[in-house]
């Protein structure tokens, strides 16, 4: 229960006649609360350090000499029978490959992030890439991931298409420091990966049957977005003299502070839509933003878009209006990566 629930419970059953009540109740709340708190971190904690401890004793077993010749590939598959039969569950072939893995990825201890899980490892230590790896990492730390959310962000291959969007000097900081928000274009995805929404890629739909799959699912939709976003609105009504207008979506970033519109677009992005979406952010900038809000977002979200149509379309425009494209579907990782490999390769023959 929160401590504003437990205020209000104190004080509908007391009718607020003795503030000093309720104050002894939610400071008792609050004790138990920190109290759980640090005794689940302090159990993370032990549990962490025991995987990669159960990692070191593997390793340092094979490396005893005669233990790969006379156990070899037989040395986990033992390992799991009899600590399962002495422990229970928790240490099947595949935990131990990974607690081995643990180790062997971070042989110092302490450069373990006790704010992650071992389930949080479990996941990371599938990156082959330890600048993915990295990555993920840093994320997971700074946006409080949970085990679920790691593993769409890994699905969608995240890493390499906001790896691929950027230059050559970008990508080994977007590893080390994790995705920073500094301007409009860095919340910028192309192509923002929408398979959570179970709308089949082939299927004629229409962008209200999409609208409605990214509402319905917004917590993943945010989750795609990327950071500070909340959502506002859906339809937001534009009234412009006689006429009347609607913005898609509506959201806000708490980082940028601005507004962030988003225009759907079933097929590909047309001309006229950027021209629509200046529109709306016009409108934005001069009826609604708030003084210390700075100039709106617009995201123009097509299936489809003509890199030299937008350019011109585009040009000459002094608001923040961007096209860019979703997709249905998991992207292939497999090609991402070649790219992005090749983009290392040349980052490392220029230094």
């Amino acid at each position: 229960m929160k401590n504003s629930d437990i205020t209000m419970l104190a004080a509908s059953q007391l009718q607020a006649s003795d503030p000093e009540y309720v104050r002894v109740v939610t400071q008792i709340s609050d004790l138990w609360e920190d109290a759980k708190n640090k005794a689940a971190l302090a159990i993370n904690t032990e549990l962490l350090d025991a995987n990669w401890q159960t990692g070191q004793y593997i390793v340092e077993f094979e490396q005893g000499g005669k233990a790969k010749a006379k156990y070899g590939d037989r040395l986990l598959v033992n390992l799991s029978k009899d600590l399962t039969r002495l422990k229970g569950r928790g240490f099947s072939r595949s935990n131990l490959t990974y607690m081995r893995k643990l180790f062997l990825t971070f042989p110092k201890c302490e450069t373990l992030s006790h704010q992650l899980t071992w389930s949080h490892y479990f996941e990371l230590l599938k990156c082959e890439d330890p600048l993915e790896m990295q990555f993920y990492m840093k994320e997971c730390i700074k946006e409080r991931w949970k085990v679920r959310e790691l593993k769409r962000q890994m699905k969608s291959s995240l890493f390499q298409r906001l790896a691929l969007s950027t230059d050559k000097e970008g990508i080994l900081a977007l590893a080390h420091e994790g995705h920073q928000v500094h301007s409009p274009s860095d919340i910028i995805h192309d192509p923002y990966v929408l398979e959570f929404t179970g709308i089949p890629q082939r299927k004629q739909y229409r962008e209200s049957e999409l609208e409605q799959a990214l509402k319905d699912n917004m917590e993943k939709f945010l989750l795609e977005l990327g950071r500070g976003f909340a959502f506002m609105g859906r339809q937001y009504l534009i009234p412009i003299g006689s006429r009347r207008f609607k913005v898609d979506l509506v959201f806000y970033n708490a980082i940028l502070k601005c507004y962030v519109l988003i225009d759907l677009k079933r097929a590909e992005i047309k001309h006229g839509d950027v021209g629509q979406m200046n529109l709306y952010l016009n409108y934005f900038k001069n009826e609604i933003c708030q003084p210390d809000d700075n100039p709106p977002i617009g995201i123009v979200l097509g299936a489809r878009k003509d890199e030299l149509l937008m350019e011109y379309a585009l040009q000459g425009i002094d608001n923040q209006l961007f096209a860019a494209r979703y997709q249905l579907y998991l992207p292939n990782r497999e090609e991402l990566q070649a790219q992005l490999n090749i983009l290392l390769d040349n980052t490392k023959e220029d230094k």
